[in-house]
């Protein structure tokens, strides 16, 4: 893992790697936190919830909300999973009350969050799912209002 100001890089090479990060990160975090996920299909977006929920203790099965567009399991912390892949933009997500997530207690974890981008607050935590050409590893890069540790 590399730390650059308030970026963190980090290669995946399984979906553990992948875990073991939500882990890590959710440490770190303060009991309230929003986190925007972007990156394409496969990219490992929902991979990570489920290390975030893993890590929660939630033992339910957690799958994309493509079609019912949120999930909200309850863990040490609770842990909301928006999918707004099938919304066009911003208006629509305020339409879903998307906002109302992020002022709650716990982790909400947003895929395809550059669908309302415009909505995020500002202390959001970004994290970018990109696959490595010609392999099956994942970079990727967290950006955040304040210092991570690696």
């Amino acid at each position: 893992m590399n730390i650059l100001s308030h970026e963190l890089i980090v290669e995946s090479h399984s979906v553990g790697d992948t875990h073991k990060l939500a882990r890590h990160l959710l440490k770190q975090l303060p009991g309230r936190v929003v986190m925007a996920l972007h990156g394409d299909l496969g990219s490992g977006k929902t991979c990570f919830v489920q290390g975030l929920a893993a890590a929660l203790g939630i033992k339910r099965p957690v799958t994309s909300p493509t079609f019912t567009l949120i999930h909200e399991y309850k863990g040490s912390r609770p842990l909301v999973h928006v999918d707004l892949y099938r919304l066009r933009d911003s208006l629509d997500a305020l339409m879903l009350g998307m906002e109302e997530y992020f002022d709650s207690e716990g982790i909400t974890a947003v895929e395809w969050a550059d669908r309302a981008q415009d909505l995020f607050p500002e202390e959001a935590l970004h994290l970018y799912f990109e696959i490595l050409p010609g392999s099956h590893a994942r970079r990727i890069t967290i950006r955040s209002s304040v210092p991570l540790k690696s």
